[in-house]
């Protein structure tokens, strides 16, 4: 899969808040192009300010459809006060709590993609519940823990439709990573392991997976 964005869609990707690099963005972008041709949605877990959000819009944009990217906006847990990951531009001067939603929404708006997405503002797991639809893609760039991340997995990975896409980010294999990358490689591991998806890419810490069956302990396709 080897695909790029318009070159007005990768500058706003660029100067976009966030952590995803641009080696990285071109890969979520060629996969989240081939799902868009299964007419289905594509969905993204963890949308932060909505770096890859972008890119993620213009595949929706170009394949004529929609985005659903799932997060509360209030951070997960290295973006908190006293991280490594936090940017105090992104708190809200009257709460004191991060508030990521307005910075996703200019975002948005100053790339000309607010019409291709819609933002589903609460936590994953309570979403995933109520999700009845299959999806073309599943993008899981949420929390780092084994709780969170494991959620995100069993909450939305079941809705891939065949042949579409399970893009999961910060997949890091090295133990040294515990806290950034291993909770995301245990999911990619699950993954693999229930039969239902094969690697399509590996960037970096992006891997791409393709859902070929049904699989182990799977639901289906959607419900």
């Amino acid at each position: 899969m080897s695909a790029a964005p318009a070159p007005d869609v990768q500058a706003a990707f660029e100067a976009a808040k966030g952590f995803m690099p641009p080696h990285e963005g071109l890969a979520l972008y060629a996969a989240a192009l081939e799902a868009g041709r299964l007419g289905l949605p594509l969905l993204e877990v963890g949308t932060y300010c909505g770096r890859s959000t972008l890119l993620l819009a213009e595949a929706a944009r170009l394949s004529g459809v929609s985005v659903f990217t799932v997060d509360h906006h209030r951070g997960s847990e290295e973006q908190q006060p006293g991280w490594d990951y936090h940017d105090p531009e992104t708190v809200d001067p009257e709460l004191g709590v991060m508030d990521t939603l307005p910075h996703f929404r200019r975002t948005l708006r100053r790339a000309g993609l607010e019409e291709h997405v819609v933002a589903l503002v609460g936590r994953s797991p309570q979403i995933a519940a109520v999700w009845n639809a299959p999806v073309g893609l599943v993008f899981i760039d949420g929390g780092h823990t084994d709780e969170h991340a494991g959620a995100d997995y069993e909450g939305w990975a079941p809705h891939v439709a065949e042949g579409g896409f399970l893009v999961i980010h910060d997949v890091f294999p090295d133990p040294a990573d515990e806290f950034t990358g291993q909770a995301p490689y245990r999911v990619y591991l699950r993954a693999l392991g229930s039969g239902a998806f094969t690697e399509v890419s590996v960037t970096d810490s992006l891997r791409v997976l393709r859902r070929t069956s049904a699989g182990a302990g799977a639901r289906g396709q959607g419900r």
